[in-house]
């Protein structure tokens, strides 16, 4: 459940991210160059959301809710 949690919100998160990530490519066409550009994405939140959102989704798909067993778990 937890894992199917962090799956969606790490999904919602990082579309929102690419979203206006792609969307700020538009300034490209303003005539930006791909430095100022970038500069421009580092300084915006939004532009966090998407790897912020790719690793929740990474880590509810890698990260199994299953332990291994010790041995009090053997008695």
């Amino acid at each position: 459940m937890i894992r199917g949690f962090l799956f969606l919100s790490g999904f919602g998160i990082s579309v929102a991210g690419g979203i206006s990530t792609i969307a700020y490519l538009n300034l490209l066409a303003t005539g930006l160059s791909i430095i100022e550009f970038v500069t421009f994405l580092i300084t915006r939140p939004e532009f966090y959301l998407l790897p912020i959102g790719m690793l929740l989704v990474a880590c509810s798909i890698y990260l199994s809710g299953n332990r291994e067993p010790t041995f009090r778990d053997e008695e």
